[in-house]
């Protein structure tokens, strides 16, 4: 079995997407996933299952269509990939509450920086599957526009770091 970390686009946030947690994890459960944790209203959950990354995404992408009645976007990282995730974070030694990842499902096209706009003082980096932004002062009043990052989601440093923590356990 393989511990997974899915995490669900624009859920709880901002008063769209409205998925309780504990119907999310009875959906993870009905799709034969052991171990089902939530972490936050956000849409983080932790499970166990035997079945490749494609299939996991798959099978949470249907049983979310058919729960919301539309499409929620689903983003899958083993437990591995999130701890590398959070160990890879070029911007480490600044705050983390201000710095997110923003994870995609291939890897970010090589033009992604040359397609940002709205930079002030924010300072966006390159993952494996992921970018990396760190916000600064301005996050509340940023501007900043990731073509890129729009199929995406994202979480800040301390949600990632806290979804490693669950997931180890």
């Amino acid at each position: 079995m393989t511990t997974f970390v899915a995490l669900l686009r624009a859920v709880n946030v901002g008063g769209t997407g409205k998925l309780p947690m504990q119907d999310l994890k009875r959906l993870c459960e009905r799709q034969g996933f052991a171990n089902v944790r939530t972490y936050i209203a956000s849409g983080n959950v932790i499970f166990e299952s035997g079945k490749r990354e494609s299939a996991v995404k798959a099978a949470l992408e249907a049983a979310l269509r058919e729960y919301a009645g539309k499409e929620v976007g689903v983003l899958v990282r083993t437990a591995e990939e999130m701890q590398q995730v959070l160990a890879s974070n070029p911007f480490e030694k600044l705050e983390s509450n201000r710095t997110v990842a923003c994870f995609l499902d291939d890897p970010p096209p090589k033009d992604t920086l040359r397609t940002v706009t709205g930079a002030q003082d924010e300072e966006v980096r390159l993952g494996k599957r992921e970018i990396y932004v760190y916000y600064g002062a301005n996050m509340a009043h940023s501007k900043l526009k990731i073509p890129a990052a729009k199929a995406g989601t994202a979480r800040n440093m301390n949600t990632i770091a806290k979804l490693v923590e669950l997931a180890a356990s």
